[in-house]
């Protein structure tokens, strides 16, 4: 791993950083998600012809930058730290992978372009609150249960009786940028209850039967949208042996790797603004931050901030590492945003204060991709830290092998595998007697008589 950036990164950085400097302060982001479109559409347009922001990580042959994901998480991290609104996320983050691996090459070439450009955007829209269990970045559910059905709260596709296309029915809430994107992708559960699978679908934002409404959300710079499909025709996402379950998991480790660093971008840019008003702020005839008490907080932000960095960098180069980078990156920006309050004072805990901006947007990202103690959870399963290697490992049989060699061996003991393959792991953790063939422990002595006094 090589740690030092490129000088095609450190130009990415520099000019996306000067831009949103410029046009998008505090009172721009507020003015911004107050539009129909929930973002700046000026502004967007602007990082697209500059930069390639919208196809950073496309390919170039579909008319994009050309780069990696990590170099799309580098700049994420400057949208971070300006709070910036935009479709960036859904599209760029969570769609385009989708497209990239399962569409078809036709597919391919007639959504990435618009994508790359900026023309088009797209949205991922999962039933109920599951984003973080699709993109496995809470647990793994490779049955997409989450997709639920038509009357388990989710969507149903059904294919036309003249087998020319789908129709899809049901509902979806929380989708990022929902309502103003121009394609969506819908996961919806098709086949049946006996051959259910999990497939995904492209919805035109004009499709007949779709109803999009923009929701209140905690988070503002987050827009949210639920959606309704009332028998919409959609189009297959690539064919029907296609995996999506396993590319919604490789899409969520990539995505949370960007959501790591943009965290971080936010953390940093909310410290750097509370050392600024505590290096203002006076009391008693000197700076707050000349305090001994504010300066030990500060430190304990700014190395906590820093930990996160390391921890986003790295994933961005080993997106396996995304769901721990994501968690201490969060845990970084609630822990920073809420200090950032409590250090401007009275001021700070006015709604109108800038400092809430980071904090709902700490908050908002936990109740989407987390909560932060589940990210970690998630991480230790996969890393095995709390399972036993010799039991994991060891074969059907092993425990009756085992005892036949030695018989002071517990057969029920799970270090020794199942003996029976048909009994699977319940059966080791099922309670059993015993079959050592040392002397049972005496029994305890009987009860002395009453005497009479």
């Amino acid at each position: 791993m090589d740690a030092a950036f490129t000088a095609e990164q450190d130009e990415i950085r520099r000019t996306l950083r000067e831009i949103l400097g410029k046009r998008c302060g505090p009172d721009e982001v507020k003015a911004a998600v107050r539009t129909t479109a929930g973002h700046d559409r000026e502004l967007w347009q602007q990082l697209a012809r500059q930069l390639g922001l919208p196809g950073i990580a496309i390919a170039e042959e579909y008319g994009g930058v050309g780069c990696t994901p990590a170099d799309l998480a580098l700049a994420c991290e400057e949208t971070g730290r300006a709070l910036l609104p935009s479709p960036l996320l859904a599209t760029a983050a969570l769609c385009v992978p989708l497209i990239t691996a399962l569409g078809s090459a036709a597919q391919r070439s007639a959504l990435l372009p618009p994508l790359a450009t900026g023309g088009l955007t797209a949205a991922l829209a999962v039933s109920g609150p599951a984003l973080a269990t699709a993109l496995a970045l809470t647990g793994e559910d490779a049955s997409g249960q989450w997709a639920g059905g038509g009357r388990a709260g989710g969507v149903q596709a059904r294919a036309d009786a003249d087998g020319g296309g789908w129709r899809l029915y049901g509902e979806a809430a929380q989708v990022l940028d929902g309502h103003s994107a121009g394609l969506l992708l819908v996961a919806a559960h098709t086949g049946g209850f006996a051959r259910s699978r999990t497939l995904l679908f492209l919805v035109r934002e004009d499709a007949p039967g779709l109803v999009r409404s923009r929701q209140a959300v905690l988070d503002e710079t987050r827009p949210q949208a639920g959606i309704q499909l009332r028998q919409t025709p959609a189009e297959l996402l690539g064919d029907e042996a296609a995996d999506v379950p396993a590319a919604l998991a490789a899409t969520g480790r990539t995505a949370s790797a960007v959501l790591a660093a943009e965290a971080v971008g936010a953390a940093g840019q909310a410290l750097a603004r509370t050392v600024e008003y505590v290096r203002q702020r006076e009391q008693f005839g000197r700076a707050i931050g000349s305090f001994q008490a504010v300066k030990h907080r500060l430190a304990d932000l700014y190395v906590q901030v820093q930990a996160a960095r390391s921890a986003a960098y790295y994933a961005a180069w080993d997106p396996d590492q995304g769901g721990l980078a994501l968690a201490q990156a969060l845990e970084a920006l609630r822990v920073t945003a809420g200090e950032a309050i409590q250090l401007h004072g009275g001021i700070g805990f006015t709604w109108e204060h800038d400092a809430h901006l980071y904090f709902k947007r700490a908050a908002a990202d936990e109740l989407l991709f987390g909560p932060v103690h589940r990210l970690r959870a998630h991480a230790a399963d996969r890393a095995g830290l709390f399972t036993d290697p010799a039991a994991a490992a060891a074969p059907p049989g092993h425990r009756a092998r085992a005892a036949e060699a030695d018989p002071t061996v517990n057969p029920a003991d799970p270090a020794h595998g199942p003996s029976d393959p048909a009994q699977g792991p319940a059966a080791a953790s099922a309670p059993t007697t015993s079959t050592s063939t040392s002397t049972p422990p005496p029994p305890f002595p009987p009860a002395p008589e009453k005497v009479a006094v």
